[in-house]
């Protein structure tokens, strides 16, 4: 019998100080997410990062906490539960990080029966810290379980019609009717991260324009990936070149890929760029980073630098048409 697992990243188990360092610690300590020898990610991780970002990430989700559930939980949740209503296959939900944790509903899937799995990490696009992270966890997990389950992993579906479809109108659903300027801002990566991932090692970052040629790496760039779906909606919209831009969010420390979304909502009021809307399209359930990063601080930050209207159009969630992008994924039948 086949069974469907889809994974999200994860939170902190509750808005308390305890519960947001375990899940730092877990989360920041993983190698495909801060890519350092073990000894110095673990000095940067529990002794810098952990003790003096605790109480600010608290805060943070203080802001955006939903009845004592955390947004992206509750909302992937969301996802499950309507699809499990489209297909009669068994669905389960994990998280990378904390709870629920995916070596359970391995365990849940293999026990109701199921011997052949779908597993679709939520993330439209590849990268390391989040895509193979996930995908080498559950390959280890089926292995160490002794679960021997046949798992059909989902890599990325940045471009598939249905996702595209479904993100376009979503934005088109939300988009004010006085709208200068439409900016797509994903979580941002290192450099780093897109040559690891780089199979070939001479294509990433080796000229400007990198993005734009065809190469084997692009199956697992990230960059090259969120531009494609820019690009996709973009012309799904008929929007013009100077009605869009696309920027990076939520970078730690220099070195990360560029333009970074804090500094482009600066920079577009001064550029006549005065009622903006701004889309995530990294991630496909709301959470602290789209929720408290972009539509509290980054409303702020756009508004105090001269801005007069800024919108924020929340994730897919548990939109239909992005139900039917999962259904299709799964099924693996094409849009007709």
């Amino acid at each position: 019998m086949k069974g469907v697992l889809l994974i999200n990243l994860g939170s902190p188990e509750h808005n308390d100080l305890d519960s947001v360092k375990k899940f730092l610690r877990e989360f920041l300590n993983d190698k495909f997410v801060i890519n350092l020898p073990k000894f110095i990610r673990n000095f940067i991780v529990n002794l810098i990062i952990v003790p003096f970002r605790s109480t600010k990430t608290l805060k943070a989700y203080n802001s955006i906490w939903i009845n004592r559930e955390s947004p992206i939980i509750r909302n992937t949740q969301s996802i499950v539960k309507k699809l499990q209503k489209l297909i009669s296959t068994p669905v389960e939900v994990a998280m990378r990080y904390q709870e629920p944790k995916i070596e359970n509903a391995l365990k849940k899937l293999s026990i109701n029966g199921c011997n052949e799995i779908t597993a679709i990490p939520l993330y439209p696009h590849y990268a390391m810290s989040s895509s193979l992270t996930t995908i080498n966890h559950i390959k280890e997990l089926n292995v160490k379980l002794g679960l021997n389950l046949k798992i059909n992993i989902i890599e990325s579906f940045y471009n598939d019609d249905r996702y595209i479809k479904a993100l376009s109108e979503n934005i088109r659903n939300n988009i004010p009717a006085d709208l200068d300027f439409l900016l797509f801002s994903y979580h941002g990566i290192p450099n780093k991260h897109l040559l690891i991932t780089d199979p070939t090692k001479e294509h990433c970052l080796k000229s400007n324009d990198c993005c734009e040629l065809d190469s084997d790496a692009k199956r697992y760039c990230y960059k090259a990936q969120v531009l494609e779906t820019t690009k996709l909606c973009s012309s799904y919209l008929g929007l013009q070149d100077n009605e869009w831009g696309v920027s990076f969010q939520s970078r730690l420390w220099p070195g990360w890929i560029k333009p970074w979304t804090d500094l482009e909502l600066e920079r577009l009021p001064k550029s006549g760029k005065k009622n903006i809307a701004v889309v995530c399209p990294a991630f496909v359930a709301d959470n602290l980073e789209t929720l408290e990063e972009i539509s509290i601080r980054g409303k702020k930050k756009f508004l105090e630098a001269g801005g007069e209207g800024f919108t924020y159009i929340p994730c897919l969630n548990s939109d239909n048409l992005f139900l039917d992008c999962l259904k299709g994924l799964i099924t693996n039948k094409k849009e007709s």
